[in-house]
């Protein structure tokens, strides 16, 4: 299994994303992915389904040891009494004691970001989540991000695909050491009629799904996001991305975005 390491963390580099996910249906997809082989599941207070994460994590059978859970604290709990308190109803929803990691969902300009990075920090200490971390953060805001939370990030979740430049970002995160988790890494299904990625993937008998998230997986961390997403990227993580190795963010080879995408 292919990892990467940010700033103490060390994280399996495809999970699977539940957003649209619902009810039985989630847990059923997050017991599946479990038992052929995912290690990472993202999940959020705004998915409304961190209950039927839980659920599907103890249906798989597989220790909790050996599952990465990321949850996302929502825009309107980021006050500091509020983030504590939201925290632990979602690890009463997962009936969990914590989680592995814990973002800051979306940056929210009303709450000052030094107050809600503390409580993110004093979560952490708490003991609450293992590692802490922000998604949809801009170059500047990863800068304030890292001066001013008391414990150390280990990456930022952004959008990510072929399709769409994310160099000024992950300059930003390599400085800093974080990683760079991608969601959407097959661009809501555009990349299977990809020609150029299709003329890749024959070369190795691949489909253009595999070719690309073979290549976001040499460099970065990838969230397939809902069912058509994991669908495919479970096939690319059993057939084409197998590794015992670690691979450290910041000694990543940079991946070429396709010509014509």
């Amino acid at each position: 299994m292919l990892f990467v390491e940010a700033n103490g963390a060390r994280i399996p580099a495809i999970g699977l994303g539940t957003w649209e996910l619902e009810g039985r249906t989630c847990a059923r997809v997050v017991e599946q992915a479990l038992r052929l082989g995912y290690r990472h599941i993202d999940t959020a207070q705004v998915y409304d389904n961190e209950r039927e994460v839980g659920d599907g994590m103890r249906a798989s059978g597989v220790r909790r040891d050996d599952i990465f859970l990321t949850t996302k604290v929502w825009t309107n709990h980021f006050a500091p009494n509020d983030l504590e308190r939201s925290v632990k109803e979602s690890l009463a929803r997962l009936r969990l004691p914590s989680v592995d990691l814990l973002l800051l969902h979306w940056p929210n300009s009303h709450v000052p970001l030094e107050e809600t990075l503390g409580a993110l920090s004093h979560a952490r200490r708490m003991g609450l989540t293992r590692h802490i971390g922000v998604s949809n953060f801009t170059v500047a805001l990863i800068e304030q991000a890292v001066a001013l939370s008391g414990e150390p990030l280990v990456c930022n979740q952004v959008e990510y695909h072929p399709y769409l430049d994310q160099a000024k970002v992950r300059a930003a995160c390599d400085q800093h050491g974080l990683a760079l988790v991608a969601y959407s890494p097959i661009a809501r299904g555009r990349i299977k009629s990809d020609q150029t990625l299709a003329a890749i993937g024959r070369a190795h008998r691949k489909t253009p799904a595999q070719s690309a998230c073979a290549g976001w997986c040499n460099r970065i961390l990838l969230r397939s996001r809902g069912p058509r997403a994991s669908s495919a990227c479970r096939r690319t993580s059993r057939s084409s991305i197998s590794s015992s190795r670690t691979t450290r963010w910041r000694r990543l080879p940079r991946w070429p975005t396709p010509r014509g995408a």
